[in-house]
């Protein structure tokens, strides 16, 4: 078995639950946007969000570039030649940076599915406001 196809498992379940993250943050945008205060709080809000994300995972490609050359170089770690793609970072292998890519998915993705309090604060003001104007 190649380390690719190590990393198709764990990349397809990072999938999976990233999707569900997603698909449970647009049911939750769409229940708050009801709520015209909360929708027009949230306009123009996503080139912040996109600006840390690209930062974020430059830092971590960096570091993980840096720090697996490094391990690799002193023989903290090794890989089989023959399973290994042939694409390389320096030393390290290409294979190697599907766990930081992984990071960088799941991680908010859990955040997302967890919640947080001020969300679900939102999602009950936006879901009050609501039954308030259906009940006018």
């Amino acid at each position: 078995m190649t380390y690719w196809a190590i990393n198709a498992v764990f990349l397809a379940l990072v999938a999976v639950t990233a999707g569900a993250a997603l698909l449970l943050r647009w049911t939750r945008t769409r229940s708050t946007r009801a709520s015209s205060a909360r929708a027009s709080s949230t306009r123009g809000s996503l080139a912040p969000v996109v600006r840390a994300a690209g930062l974020s995972t430059a830092v971590l490609l960096v570091m993980t570039a840096v720090f697996d050359n490094v391990m690799i170089g002193v023989g903290l770690v090794g890989y089989d030649e023959s399973r290994i793609s042939g694409a390389f970072v320096g030393i390290a292998p290409l294979e190697d940076f599907a766990y930081a890519v992984a990071a960088l998915v799941l991680l908010p993705s859990v955040w997302t599915l967890l919640g947080s309090r001020r969300e679900t604060e939102a999602v009950k003001a936006a879901r009050a406001s609501r039954r308030a104007e259906e009940a006018r």
